[in-house]
């Protein structure tokens, strides 16, 4: 009991970057009923843009000055891939059986896998993780819970960004319009809506939430790699399922509930009889898709409920 404040902190923060995943993949589905599998990679692809922009600005540079403009480098990085994504490989098929451009996206996610992969390519060897620059100050000390550099990052962007996002659907006429082209797209295209262009909208602030993941993933880890979005984006399709796909509140609940779920079954199942072979960190994911699993047998329509009915 006296680790459960930080468990229940460590979970908190770990949800909160799944639900800013999540919210990309809840979103694009809501619109077009399409599961972009390449979103871990759009995430992936976030973090390194903003490392690249580090590497590029002078040595010695403040990490306060630096952060802004990796900010600013990771999200048109994720955004301009989302958005080409759609563009080119998405909506050629949206007519299409929906196999197509479920193949599409895996075979996507691939491609900017090892883009990424030739890209830091060094002396014949591929450093599959580099070292990520770290916020100048040291963990904070909060009663019984600490807080890590790289949390704090995290737990500021987070709700601010998704409290932005709540007032852009619910007050902003954008925002109307992407409710409404995800209720009926058909419609709201006889009403005038350029559903095409909501549709890019989608994507677009997907990526951007997806880049703000990235760069919190490398404040918190230290370390970013071209891998690091198949396992990330597996979870925060299972937070999004979890909360209610298509529904971006849902989205951001169902990482939190599947970041405290993780955290805490990684810390205490080891100390239950007959159960330290489960308890160990390299168990974490398995804990991520047990719970979806469990979702899709006795809650398929996610905890929030599914917003937008199924228009195969």
């Amino acid at each position: 009991m006296n680790t459960l404040p930080q468990q229940l902190a460590n979970g908190l923060f770990l949800g909160s970057m799944y639900g800013l995943i999540a919210i990309g993949y809840t979103m694009v589905y809501g619109i077009v009923q399409l599961i972009n599998f390449a979103h871990g990679e759009i995430f992936m692809t976030g973090g390194f843009g903003a490392l690249t922009v580090y590497l590029l600005l002078p040595d010695g540079i403040s990490m306060w000055v630096a952060l802004p403009a990796m900010l600013i480098g990771g999200a048109l990085t994720s955004v301009l891939i989302a958005v080409g994504a759609e563009r080119f490989a998405y909506r050629p098929l949206r007519g299409a059986p929906r196999l197509a451009p479920l193949i599409t996206a895996i075979g996507l996610s691939l491609a900017l896998q090892q883009a990424v992969f030739n890209w830091y390519h060094v002396d014949g060897d591929a450093k599959t993780a580099r070292v990520f620059p770290q916020l100048p100050f040291g963990p904070l000390h909060i009663g019984s819970v600490t807080v890590q550099s790289g949390d704090i990052f995290l737990i500021i962007a987070a709700p601010l960004c998704m409290a932005i996002l709540a007032l852009f659907v619910r007050l902003s006429r954008t925002g109307r319009a992407m409710q409404a082209t995800a209720q009926d797209p058909d419609t709201a295209q006889l009403m005038g809506i350029d559903t095409n262009r909501i549709i890019v909208i989608a994507f677009a602030i997907g990526g951007f939430f997806a880049a703000v993941a990235g760069v919190s993933y490398g404040l918190k880890y230290g370390s970013v790699s071209y891998d690091m979005g198949f396992i990330a984006g597996l979870k925060a399709f299972t937070a999004a399922v979890l909360g209610g796909i298509g529904n971006i509140y849902g989205a951001m609940l169902g990482g939190l509930v599947l970041g405290i779920a993780e955290a805490m079954a990684t810390a205490y199942i080891a100390n239950i009889p007959g159960m330290q072979q489960l308890g160990g960190g390299g168990w974490a994911s398995v804990w991520a898709f047990v719970l979806l699993i469990l979702v899709l047998l006795f809650r398929p329509q996610g905890l929030l409920g599914e917003r937008v009915a199924d228009r195969a």
